[in-house]
């Protein structure tokens, strides 16, 4: 009787839950390979991948960079955030409600944790400038350039609103054939990973 409901009740699925299921799926594939990668990979990785970011044309003339605070699964930030703050205007996301805002960092001193525990500017004030880049983690994308994320869509209604070039960057696990999306997920302008750059 069981096996015959739960086949009933997947006949009747939505495409919406199907969709959901095979990022789910994703999500927890990706999370299992980052639990393999050492602390010496992760920074390899980031040198890498910052080094081709630091050669670019567009990087070279951007004047403001929007970029995120890594966590410890991700592709680690924290050195190359330090390197430019001085040259460049340095943007953090931080998450307020529904919506992502935007502060200028200054200092790792002037830095508390927010939603989920990620360090952010504690300024007062929001920046209302358009950044020349957006440089975004991901839990996988594809050479479409399609990206997943956690399922908030934090990023995708900030991406609506900004005209800027929008690069998602991470290891080289997470560049997989295909990553499922719907009309809701904006795609990115590159993918840069330690062995591969999507343009």
């Amino acid at each position: 009787m069981n096996k015959f409901i739960n086949t009933f009740i997947g006949y009747f699925r939505s495409d919406s839950d199907v969709l959901l299921d095979d990022k789910n799926r994703i999500r927890h594939y990706i999370k299992d390979l980052k639990r393999m990668n050492s602390e010496l990979q992760k920074q390899k990785a980031a040198l890498d991948v910052f080094t081709k970011i630091e050669l670019m044309p567009e990087f070279i003339n951007a004047k403001t960079v929007l970029i995120y605070w890594s966590t410890a699964s991700e592709l680690p930030t924290q050195d190359f955030i330090s390197k430019w703050k001085e040259d460049k205007q340095i943007l953090l996301p931080i998450v307020v409600g529904e919506q992502m805002q935007i502060k200028r960092f200054t200092s790792i001193e002037k830095m508390k944790q927010g939603y989920l525990g990620i360090w952010e500017p504690y300024s007062e004030e929001s920046m209302c400038n358009e950044p020349d880049i957006i440089i975004v983690p991901g839990v996988a994308f594809d050479r479409l350039k399609n990206r997943l994320g956690r399922g908030k869509g934090y990023y995708d209604r900030y991406f609506n609103q900004s005209k800027a070039q929008k690069w998602g960057i991470g290891f080289d696990f997470q560049l997989i054939d295909s990553v499922p999306i719907n009309e809701l997920d904006v795609p990115l302008d590159k993918i840069i990973t330690p062995s591969h750059c999507v343009e």
